[in-house]
């Protein structure tokens, strides 16, 4: 198994992460532990989850995915697992999350009262990566950077980092860690696939001249690049199945962002490449996200754990050339022909 460390710091993790965001929701918890058990037993020592997990958000969910994976985690030697997980974001943010009665915040008492909750919840006394969910753009940044300081300095937290950022939000928090002598965030957690390369725009420069590492969620564009959406019947049950139905404007905002013309037409595109190479398109599209020298470990998830080999095939290929560029061209033919 290869390892890379994330960031400047000590976590050393395998390329693939598991993620858990299904956990108490699509996955109940004798399939959660099968899916953490999987990923266990062939290796992935790194597993990302969230005080607002399961997915979607419900105020009666919030919290169940890390009591799962306390329940798992007392089966495993702790020191053999990278566990990260996150604070919600602010209520001023995409949306409001359905905790702490909605008045979130990336401020010194919210990250005390997340953090001691997340601690509580999944029966440990560390957390080695706690990272922002999704920014904060009213609670001075200096504020937010001691507080988690002073996490680490306590022995609650090894590392810190961040999720859905901009390249300003991430240069602007770490030249206040640098200026004041605080711990800085060694990673960021940003939707990034074959569907979405945006981050190989500034954020990808900013990566590589910090040393700051990529941590890619939705590899698989929320399922999209398997192909199932390109079917003339889309499954109820599926992840965008269910956001349809839901009538629920943000789920039903979410659906169109990653099933549209544009999308599925590229998606076709992709599984072309993907049988012209011998491999299917999810092993195609892990692996394309973990090629990126920024990338640490790709996020991936699942509602079973039948569902992982073809994630796990990603760790046995390196991309030739000629298909990094033909997933190059349909991008730039398809998702972004003016770029």
């Amino acid at each position: 198994m290869e390892y890379r460390y994330i960031g400047k710091s000590g976590l050393r993790v395998t390329p693939i992460c598991m993620g858990t965001m299904s956990f108490g929701s699509w996955s109940n918890k004798a399939e959660s532990f099968r899916i953490l058990d999987t990923a266990y037993d062939r290796g992935i020592n790194f597993f990302d989850t969230a005080e607002l997990y399961p997915v979607p958000p419900k105020e009666s969910y919030a919290g169940v995915t890390e009591e799962i994976i306390s329940e798992w985690l007392a089966t495993k030697p702790r020191e053999s697992i990278i566990l990260a997980t996150k604070i919600a974001g602010a209520a001023n943010g995409w949306f409001v999350p359905p905790i702490r009665h909605g008045y979130t915040a990336i401020d010194r008492f919210h990250i005390k009262k997340a953090v001691e909750g997340s601690l509580k919840r999944l029966k440990t006394d560390y957390i080695d990566l706690y990272q922002v969910h999704w920014p904060d753009e009213i609670v001075p940044k200096e504020e937010s950077m001691l507080a988690f300081d002073e996490l680490i300095k306590s022995g609650k937290v090894r590392y810190i980092g961040t999720s859905n950022d901009s390249a300003y939000g991430l240069t602007k928090s770490n030249t206040i860690s640098q200026y004041e002598k605080l711990a800085r965030f060694e990673s960021i957690q940003n939707n990034f696939s074959l569907l979405n390369p945006r981050f190989l725009d500034e954020l990808a420069n900013v990566c590589r001249k910090e040393s700051i590492s990529l941590l890619p969620y939705s590899p698989m564009a929320g399922g999209v690049l398997s192909g199932k959406y390109n079917q003339a019947f889309i499954d109820p049950k599926s992840r965008f199945g269910e956001y349809l139905q839901t009538g629920e404007p943000r789920q039903k905002a979410m659906y169109k962002r990653f099933v549209n013309d544009k999308s599925l037409t590229a998606t076709a595109k992709y599984i072309e490449i993907a049988r012209k190479y011998d491999m299917s398109p999810v092993t195609l599209a892990i692996a394309w996200s973990m090629h990126f020298d920024f990338v640490a470990s790709t996020i991936i998830g699942a509602r079973y754990a039948t569902q992982l080999e073809e994630s796990f095939k990603a760790l046995e290929i390196k991309l030739r050339p000629e298909v990094l560029n033909e997933c190059e061209k349909v991008q730039k033919e398809i998702l972004y022909p003016m770029g």
